[in-house]
């Protein structure tokens, strides 16, 4: 079960590991990866689309049209440049909000993103089943049974995770392909249809201006609903999150991929040009053509109205073939959305210390994830059009924080018609965003309650994990080493002190305190020093610097918290340099619990006990077990 931990670039499970170069491939084919995720939701959309706004559907598509070119586009354009590396919008955000308050930011966006991501399964399956359960030669017994299919379906895709997955890119650029070779065909067909019978159009006008009869209100109302219609924005952070495998220039470095980054900009423009183009010809075809009864719960284009047209105007044969490329390609969405994940919760929890072990693995994730979907799917009956709300609710947050990343990244550079462009753009989304949780806050009840999982769950496995070394590694620069070389008999002395005061007095204060309170034989001794960089921080690498001030020998070191670090750097001297570490403390004024928190917020505290705990959990024998003295 916890075999297959996060493996290293180029192994690393789902669609959103990092290939070596020669596995890298062009920027066409990787869009078909993405595309499972984008070009699937023509699969519902149209219908989710008519059902929510009927005869005003195709006026508010164009409206999702527009800001999907002027809005969304420009803003993943610019996440792609600044953010190469597949790390999305997320680490961006990550980068301009310092400490807690950054990590805190991450770990809402990861509860909106889990939304996405699982909706993104939970709903593409659904609406595989109905493809499934309305095709004219399934029997009508499975009619009732959705639920019971749904769940099938996805055990099925945790299967094929449990056993293991790997990219397909080959699979991914086959099923886009068809896919949108067939729909080309059902709307082109469906077009003609128009063509050949304008009253289809004139009745839809008809009801149009019926319902709406000033120009301006239809556009006013186009505006008003256009927010149920952002499921049609989905698909620009996975986008950018396959970065990583689009094929550069030869020229491209990992710090400056220009080839890589003019790749990923193609692929995000190319995918919403096509995207757009049938969504507005498919909201077109599908209002005019089919009774509005149809998309209610029950109909015959409920969560499939283009597979309707299919079967009404090329025959049930040509239909058939439709539902099955449609299913295959919702359920492999469902597969990129759960690799998403795979991929998503390891790069940034264990990082931050804020998940278990076990989550570094792929098998224990998978379980959790088809259970978390088991319980989506019971909850919402399978049914597409109740998990819109919840879907567009992840996608719109996390366009939403693209756009603030983007403009925030514009303001620090002094880009000022980008910072104004931008936040325009941060205002539109936000207004989008918040009217779709006002008209469907299932969405956000879905989003706050994995934020608050994974809130808890972090900080839980922060606490636990409190104890560990948190270094990754522990280097030595040739000053600091030639202090340990001149310990005598091997043993280095070393003094524990803060390094808020750095006067001569402090020095030699502190020494005089630590001759008496240790009763030491002599003055050969090594003063050591933590700067708290951030406290927020995990793990990271360890540089121990030496210099002498005022004649005393000084080991500074940066980390995250001085009782992890102090033993880790102890810890490596011992067992790298083959000396015996004894390290002094005096006693932390204050009470217990004050100094606890003062630990976990801030890395400071009760430093001594701590520092000994973490010793004792790094290395079992107490005979190769630093010493630490406190007095």
């Amino acid at each position: 079960m916890l075999a297959e931990t996060a493996e290293p670039p180029g192994t690393h499970a789902g669609p959103h590991g990092r290939p070596e170069q020669d596995r890298r491939a062009h920027w066409l084919r990787v869009m078909c990866l993405t595309g499972l995720d984008y070009f699937s939701t023509l699969g519902y959309q149209p219908a989710i689309a008519a059902l929510a706004a009927g005869a005003v559907a195709p006026l508010a598509t164009i409206v999702l049209v527009t800001i999907t070119l002027a809005g969304a586009l420009p803003v993943y354009r610019r996440v792609a440049k600044e953010s190469p590396h597949g790390t999305g919008s997320i680490s961006m955000l990550a980068k301009l909000l310092p400490r807690w308050g950054g990590k805190l930011t991450v770990l809402a966006l990861l509860g909106f993103a889990a939304t996405d991501f699982m909706i993104t399964m939970t709903l593409s399956t659904a609406d595989a089943t109905a493809h499934l359960v309305e095709n004219p030669f399934m029997p009508k017994e499975l009619r009732g049974s959705e639920v019971i299919i749904t769940l099938a379906l996805l055990a099925g895709l945790g299967i094929v995770f449990l056993r293991g997955f790997r990219e397909a890119i080959r699979i991914a650029t086959v099923l886009v392909g068809v896919f949108l070779a067939a729909n080309l065909v059902v709307i082109a067909v469906a077009l003609v249809q128009l063509v050949q019978h304008p009253v289809f159009l004139g009745d839809w006008w008809g009801v149009l201006t019926t319902q709406h009869g000033n120009p301006l209100l239809m556009i006013a109302i186009a505006l008003l609903v256009f927010p149920k219609l952002a499921l049609g924005l989905s698909g620009f952070e996975t986008g950018v999150a396959v970065m990583p495998q689009i094929r550069g220039d030869r020229e491209d470095t990992e710090q400056n991929p220009a080839g890589r980054i003019r790749g990923a900009q193609r692929l995000l423009t190319t995918s919403a040009i096509i995207m757009s183009a049938f969504l507005v010809t498919s909201s077109i075809a599908t209002v005019a053509l089919i009774p509005a009864k149809e998309f209610e719960a029950g109909g015959s284009a409920y969560g499939r109205a283009l597979a309707y047209l299919a079967h009404a105007y090329l025959g049930e044969g040509f239909g058939t073939f439709y539902d099955a490329i449609t299913i295959a390609i919702l359920w492999f969405a469902g597969a990129s959305a759960m690799a998403g994940l795979l991929n998503l919760v390891p790069r940034y929890l264990p990082h931050y210390g804020m998940a278990p072990s076990w989550a570094r693995a792929t098998r224990p994730l998978v379980i959790v994830f088809t259970v978390v979907a088991f319980v989506i799917t019971i909850i919402f009956q399978a049914s597409v059009e109740a998990q819109g709300g919840a879907y567009a609710t992840g996608v719109l947050v996390l366009i939403t924080s693209a756009a603030i990343a983007v403009t925030l990244s514009a303001r620090k550079r002094r880009a000022r018609k980008s910072t104004i462009g931008f936040g325009i753009i941060s205002v539109v989304f936000l207004y989008t965003t918040v009217a779709n949780v006002i008209e469907r806050p299932d969405g956000l009840k879905i989003a706050i309650c994995f934020i608050l999982g994974i809130i808890a769950v972090s900080f839980i496995s922060r606490i636990r994990r409190s104890t560990e070394l948190r270094a990754t590694s522990v280097r030595l620069d040739p000053a600091a080493d030639a202090f340990i070389a001149e310990s005598e008999q091997g043993v280095v002395r070393l003094i524990a002190h803060e390094p808020k005061n750095l006067s001569p007095e402090r020095y030699r204060e502190k020494l005089q305190h630590a001759l008496a309170a240790h009763n030491l034989p002599d003055d050969d001794v090594v003063f050591i020093e933590v700067v708290i960089v951030d406290s927020s921080d995990f793990e990271g690498e360890l540089v121990v610097h030496g210099e002498v001030r005022e004649g005393f020998r000084v080991l500074t070191i940066h980390g995250s918290t001085v009782p992890n670090t102090i033993a880790a750097v102890t810890l490596h001297l011992r067992r790298e340099l083959d000396c015996m570490p004894h390290v002094y403390f005096r006693w932390t004024e204050g009470k217990p619990l004050a100094n606890l928190l003062r630990f976990f917020l801030f890395g400071e505290g009760e430093i001594a006990a701590v520092t000994r705990e973490v010793l004792r959990e790094a290395e079992p024998n107490p005979t190769s077990r630093p010493w630490v003295h406190v007095a």
